[in-house]
């Protein structure tokens, strides 16, 4: 529908002349009696009665008159959703339990009054195309690669390095440690599976094993973390990663470990990606905060001989 004819519409209705109602909208009387035409035309019905009186709204036009309100309001209130500014800041991370999630649970709590959504879109590909045409405003991703290349405009900086966690069963022959090397892992098997071809965390996991000398498992579907750890708490052989700031529940019974990887310590290289060009107001209030926990996080990790790609 025609928003403009509902829009003249509603302003027969409130002057009561189309006269008034085109000077209100500042075009001709001849515009008002087209957009009216093409309205009614749409509607198939006639909504007004012209006479010495002015524009008398006819039954139907008496039952269109909420509905057209309505429509406006509604435009109206997409607008503003969309203003920067005025509409939420939309920040992707790769997964609800993260450490970037994480981050942002905490930058929430810290600016309570910025409304903000964080989605979960997996390929990077994807997430460079709705950066670039203005559908989210920021990602958390591992920038393994120059952003030019991309060719599109986006610019990052460096959030969060997270140290990665060694996750065994009760069973597992590292089970009993305090922490391990990546030296100590080379001849155990670390499954991660449903590592998608071609992603960020996929390239990162292809150089720790081949610098580290690790076999790193990456068969079998996207498990849910669940079964994931469902599988680990069974298993006397196969551990795998996951970030420090990973939320993790699983039921007690499985007597899960959690181990520190050190000398050095594995790191996730997350950086914050955004549009160079007008980004969302939010995005520099994001970067301000990750700016002042990065410099918390680099105190406690520097203690650990952090390694990243």
């Amino acid at each position: 529908m025609n928003l403009d004819g509902v829009r003249t519409f509603v302003a027969v209705v409130d002057t009561g002349q189309f006269q008034e109602a085109a000077a209100e909208l500042g075009i001709t009387q001849q515009a008002v009696s087209k957009r009216i035409a093409a309205l009614e035309s749409d509607l198939g019905v006639r909504l007004f009665l012209r006479g010495r009186r002015g524009a008398l709204l006819t039954i139907d036009g008496h039952a269109f008159v909420r509905h057209a309100r309505a429509l406006l309001d509604a435009e109206a209130r997409a607008e503003a959703a969309m203003r920067p500014g005025t509409r939420p800041l939309r920040v992707d991370v790769l997964a609800r339990r993260s450490g970037p999630a994480f981050l942002m649970r905490a930058f929430r709590r810290a600016h309570p009054d910025l409304e903000v959504e964080v989605l979960t879109i997996v390929n990077f590909a994807t997430v460079a195309d709705a950066l670039v045409a203005g559908e989210i405003d920021a990602t958390f991703r591992a920038v393994l690669q120059p952003l030019r290349r991309l060719g599109s405009g986006l610019t990052s900086a460096r959030a969060l390095d997270e140290p990665l966690e060694l996750i065994t069963g009760p069973t597992h022959p590292l089970a009993s440690r305090a922490a391990v090397t990546p030296a100590e892992l080379r001849d155990h098997r670390i499954w991660v599976p449903g590592i998608v071809a071609g992603s960020e965390w996929e390239a990162y996991y292809d150089v720790v094993a081949a610098t580290f000398g690790l076999t790193i498992d990456p068969t079998g579907p996207n498990l849910s973390g669940e079964a994931l750890l469902d599988a680990i708490a069974e298993s006397s052989s196969v551990a795998t990663f996951m970030g420090e700031r990973m939320q993790l529940l699983w039921p007690i019974d499985h007597d899960l470990r959690r181990i520190p990887v050190r000398d050095p310590s594995l790191v996730y290289p997350h950086s914050l990606v955004w549009r160079r060009r007008e980004p969302h107001p939010g995005v520099r209030t994001l970067r301000d905060h990750l700016e002042r926990e990065g410099r918390t996080a680099a105190a406690s990790t520097a203690r650990a001989r952090p390694w990243a790609p």
